[in-house]
């Protein structure tokens, strides 16, 4: 059998639920960490720019851009550096896999039923698989209409005046979208440690992700 299929759900007996397991790898903690400070620097800077009360704070309003430019050029970097991880090209795999037990996790989502057995999940849920599909399309929409935005010269005005308006909007749900992702993350002690060393414990990973096979 495959030991990395992701939603097998036998587990050894003998081991123990106080018992820590590996979730994930350095250099996925590495990709997670760094697109995060892309993307929190994408968003203060954005802030700084639309909002008068924050633009009023700023006294280098040029510099501001040109770190919001930097850094959304620079946001699909570490992704691409972490396909030389083994994990990582695995991980993304599992979160590009919608299975049965996806679907009951979704319907049991939008009908707000919270028991465990109702939302069966493997290393990633289904609600983390549309997150990660959606802020991946959103992310790529940003940087294109954000460079049309920057080589004004390369394309007719229509064009720059509607890559503005996408940008704009998509920034603003972008936002709110991060801001229920972090709410999310802080509202689960153990899976922001996952993230912060690579391991969580199995009576965690039995409860939130049954089916997912360490």
């Amino acid at each position: 059998m495959n030991p990395r299929v992701d939603d097998t759900p036998a587990r050894p007996a003998d081991v123990g639920s106080s018992a820590r397991v590996r979730r994930f790898s350095r250099a996925e903690r590495w990709v997670h960490r760094t697109t995060a400070a892309l993307m929190g620097t994408c968003v203060v800077t954005a802030a700084f720019l639309y909002i008068p009360e924050f633009a009023a704070l700023v006294g280098r309003r040029e510099l501001v851009v040109r770190i919001h430019e930097w850094a959304g050029l620079l946001l699909p970097v570490p992704v691409l550096a972490g396909l030389a991880s083994r994990a990582f090209r695995a991980d993304l795999g599992f979160l590009n896999r919608f299975g049965p037990h996806d679907r009951v996790w979704l319907r049991a989502a939008l009908r707000r039923d919270k028991r465990r057995r109702s939302r069966p999940a493997g290393k990633f849920n289904a609600g983390q698989k549309v997150y990660a599909a959606w802020i991946a399309g959103a992310t790529l929409v940003m940087l294109g209409t954000g460079l049309l935005m920057w080589f004004t010269h390369l394309t007719p005005l229509i064009w720059r005046t509607s890559a503005t308006f996408v940008h704009d909007w998509l920034a603003l749900t972008i936002g709110i979208v991060l801001a229920g992702h972090i709410g999310m993350a802080l509202g689960d002690p153990e899976a922001r440690r996952g993230l912060r060393t690579g391991s969580v414990s199995r009576l965690w990973a039995d409860r939130e992700h049954p089916l997912w096979r360490p």
